[in-house]
């Protein structure tokens, strides 16, 4: 069976943003997914804020509203009159029991998917790291050059400063 998609997985990853360490999405953002209008979202959300702890849903601060304008720029949402809301992974899941569309449940799906195949690059990266240690570990003497490579590949370019010469004839010493 074929499935459709309804929103490339990109335009849900564009749409996830890092705040109070961890990955969130705002209410602009999902209401726009979604189909309705920002302030329904938001009065969903209100009717039914049992269901949203502060790990689920939260609203934004002052200083975070001041970063992402900062970030965003001049964007569309950054005249808001009220303080966003910002939707963890666990949020995003329970706005599917508030908003009772169809549309709401499969662009929920597809988020959901998006968060999960996030997940998982940043697991498997940290294996990768690790597994490259634990060769490292095993076989440092015989490899260290392949290993040295490797790390200069990972770190990021540093450019040496320059020296200045020492001119003991001009009074300039080391």
């Amino acid at each position: 069976m074929e499935k459709h998609i309804l929103i490339p997985q990109e335009v849900i990853e564009k749409r996830i943003l890092i705040i109070r360490g961890q990955k969130i999405m705002l209410d602009i953002h999902l209401a726009e997914l979604y189909g309705v209008e920002t302030k329904a979202l938001k009065r969903a959300v209100k009717r039914n804020i049992e269901r949203f702890p502060e790990d689920f849903c939260f609203e934004l601060n002052r200083v975070e509203i001041e970063n992402l304008r900062y970030h965003f720029g001049t964007s569309s949402w950054g005249g808001v009159r009220y303080s966003p809301f910002a939707f963890s992974e666990q949020g995003v899941a329970m706005l599917s029991s508030v908003l009772h569309s169809k549309r709401a449940v499969r662009v929920n799906i597809e988020i959901i998917r998006t968060f999960v195949k996030l997940r998982e690059l940043l697991l498997r990266n940290k294996d990768l790291a690790r597994r490259l240690y634990d060769l490292e570990v095993k076989y440092d003497h015989q490899f260290k050059i392949v290993f040295d490579a490797i790390r200069e590949l990972v770190q990021p370019k540093v450019k040496p400063k320059r020296q200045i010469a020492c001119l003991p004839q001009a009074g300039i010493s080391c």
